[in-house]
Parts: structure tokens; C-alpha cells; sequence
């Protein structure tokens, strides 16, 4: 009795010879065993493809995709095959494909003018998936629903994805994953955010000083595995101006900023020895890009006081991208995963501070700072 490894190779020499009928005749030999594998299925979609049976090739990818439903390049090469027999069908078959995208490092070349046609069906079909979830979006409701319904329609349609707390060292349980925070939920965000004007005229005052401490953000041993930090540890093109570092007033600037700390001290900011509170301009060069990444916890929350923002500047937190506007606020987690960048000729400054997560109640936070506290681990902004 002719084994099915017989067959296949039988099948690969007929293949390789040109005679694609009787490679064809051995793959179905094979398959007909009741031995299909991933493998025998997907030749034989291949050989039936190549001649010119295009129903009978996308009967046998599906094959291939009933034992190995998540197999990218059977998903690929079934979307292919729908393109040329079921258009309708095919833009969703892409969409499907790309969901189980491997990283480019682990496809071959030969495969990449496929892959990015693929990507452009699988985008134009979530596109027409959103459009028609956001028409089904009840009238009438204010902006903070509609902005939440928008965003569940483009995570439905793939189009965005909820993106995770990722702390590097602690993760309270229980607390809420969201990307942006309203400013108006924080008290004393909104004196603050009127003092615009006063904070930046500080900010340019002490800048102008000579005894003005200005420190690069990252700073960073060489011999500590730097990861997300490698490219900007210990550059001048992010820098910072402590005002509170750690819970520690950093006198030589606080002390030439009475109106930005009075301010601050309004503000839920958590207290917690040798992290916290903190609060700093924070120095972003021309054509410099901060890389995603990821705070140290995710009881506190970080906002941004965007003082001098030149066009072309932009952050991101998790699948939201907003613009730095001058005197408004925003709050984020910064946990899940952000970047920032500044593709202007000009400096950007921005005041950074963190504040107490508002889903933890009194004794939350007081357990959350011992906790931080023992175990030694500093914030940092973002």
C-alpha cells in the first residue's frame, strides 16, 4: 500500500517537473486517505490554483483551515482565492488574514507584496464595517458617549484595540483601563489650567537662569538594560526641570516658581516616600520622537500642562492620538502604552505632574504608598 509520505513526494517531483495534472492525481491519492494534513491541503490548493480550478482550490485551503483555523498563510492564501470567486467575501477573509499576521521577521520576502495588499483589503474592509456601526449610533447623545460609541465601533471593526495596563513594577487590581482621563474630575485641575500664562512666565524666567537645574529625563546606569530608554538615556534632546522629584522639593527651581507649586499643592497628587509627588517642565528638542512605552504603576496618573507647543507635535496613549493645545489639560495612564514627538524646528515645553488614580478610595491609597514606598521604586513623568 502506497504510504502517504510516498505520495506527497511523488506529488513534489510531478510539481517540480512540470506536470501539475499528475501532481494533482497524487495529492488527491493522499488527502483521500483520510490523512490530510495542513500541508497536503495546501499544495493541493496550490496545484488546483495553478490549474485554473479555482473552486477546487478553495475547497481544499478550507480543509487546510479546518485543522489549522489560525494558520496565516492558509487564511492568506483563501482570501486570495475569494478575491478571484467571491469578491464580497474577500475583503473580510483579508481582514481575518492580517488578525493573524506574524511579525515580518518570520515571513519570507517572497510573501511581502502579498502581505501589504492584503493589509489595504483588511483596512478597507474595517473601514466599511466602522462606517456602518457609527450609523447605527443613537441620535441625540452628548460628546463623551458619542466618543465612547465611536471608539467601540473602531474596536470592533479592528480598525483600534483596547490596549492593557502594563506597569513596569506595581499593578493595583481593580482599577479601570482607560486611556484618557476628564481633567474636570480633579480638583484644582481647572485653577490650574487658568494659570497658564503665570506658570509659563515662571518656566521662562527660571529657564533664563543660569543656577536652573535642567537634567536629562532619562538617566539611566549603562550597565542597567535600558530597553525602551536606549535611544534618549541621558540625551539633551529630552530634558527636564524638577520642581518635585520623588516627594522632595527641588529648590534650586522651586524656588523661583511660588505660583506653579501653590497650585500643585491644590492638586490629588499621591505622597509617597521616595516617589512621589513629582512635577516638572518637561523639555521635548526639535525632530525628537519619545519611543512607546510604559510607567512604573498604575495608581497614579500623569497630566500634561502644555505650556509652548509648536505645530507638529503629537502623543499617543494606547489607540488615541491627540495634540498638545496651550492652557488645556489632559490627563492619561501611563501604564498603557504612549509615545510622544515633536516634528518641529522649535522647542516644546510641556508641565508634567502625577496624580492620585481617582478610583482609589482613602485607605487604597494609604496601603498603595507603604507598599511603593517599601519596596524603593521612583516614579517618572512621561
Amino acid at each position: 500500500m502506497t504510504q502517504v509520505s510516498d505520495l506527497e513526494r511523488q506529488a513534489d517531483r510531478a510539481a517540480a517537473a512540470g506536470d501539475l495534472a499528475a501532481a494533482r492525481q497524487s495529492l488527491e491519492q493522499a488527502v483521500g486517505t483520510g490523512r490530510g494534513t495542513l500541508e497536503l491541503w495546501t499544495k493541493l490548493s496550490a496545484i488546483r490554483r495553478a490549474l485554473g480550478d479555482l473552486e477546487g482550490a478553495l475547497a481544499a485551503i478550507e480543509r487546510a483551515l479546518a485543522l489549522s483555523p489560525l494558520d496565516f498563510s492558509a487564511l492568506l492564501a483563501r482570501a486570495m482565492l475569494l478575491e478571484r470567486t467571491d469578491s464580497r467575501r474577500a475583503a473580510e477573509a483579508y481582514a481575518n488574514a492580517v488578525a493573524q499576521l506574524p511579525p515580518a521577521r518570520d515571513l519570507p520576502p517572497a510573501m511581502a507584496e502579498a502581505v501589504e495588499h492584503a493589509k489595504r483589503r483588511a483596512e478597507e474592509h474595517q473601514l466599511t464595517v466602522e462606517r456602518r456601526l457609527l450609523d447605527a449610533v443613537p441620535s441625540g447623545l452628548d460628546d463623551e458617549h458619542r466618543a465612547r460609541m465611536g471608539r467601540f465601533a473602531s474596536n470592533t471593526a479592528r480598525r483600534t484595540r483596547h490596549f492593557h495596563q502594563e506597569p513596569t513594577d506595581f499593578h493595583f487590581p481593580g482599577l479601570p483601563e482607560i486611556e484618557f482621563h476628564d481633567p474636570r474630575q480633579f480638583a484644582g485641575m481647572e485653577a490650574i489650567q487658568e494659570a497658564t500664562d503665570s506658570i509659563r512666565a515662571e518656566y521662562e524666567a527660571l529657564i533664563a537662569l543660569k543656577t536652573a537645574e535642567l537634567v536629562p529625563y532619562s538617566q539611566y546606569p549603562e550597565h542597567v538594560p535600558l530597553g525602551q530608554w536606549k535611544e534618549l538615556n541621558n540625551s539633551l534632546d529630552w530634558t527636564a526641570i524638577h520642581l518635585l522629584q520623588n516627594g522632595k522639593r527641588v529648590e534650586a527651581n522651586a524656588e523661583h516658581c511660588p505660583k506653579t507649586l501653590e497650585l500643585l499643592s491644590r492638586l490629588p497628587q499621591p505622597a509617597i516616600s521616595g516617589a512621589g509627588p513629582n512635577a516638572m517642565f518637561s523639555l521635548l528638542a526639535p525632530r525628537t520622537h519619545i519611543p512607546p512605552h510604559t510607567g512604573v504603576a498604575n495608581v497614579r496618573l500623569v497630566a500634561h500642562l502644555p505650556l509652548i507647543v509648536p505645530p507638529g507635535c503629537g502623543f499617543r496613549c494606547g489607540a488615541t492620538t491627540r495634540e498638545w493645545r496651550v492652557g488645556e489639560a489632559f490627563v492619561f495612564d501611563d501604564t498603557i502604552e504612549h509615545e510622544a514627538w515633536n516634528d518641529s524646528d522649535e522647542l516644546r515645553v510641556v508641565l508634567i505632574f502625577d496624580l492620585w488614580a481617582p478610583a482609589l478610595d482613602e485607605s487604597d491609597r494609604e496601603g498603595a504608598a507603604k507598599l511603593i514606598s517599601a519596596k524603593g521604586v521612583s516614579f517618572k513623568g512621561a
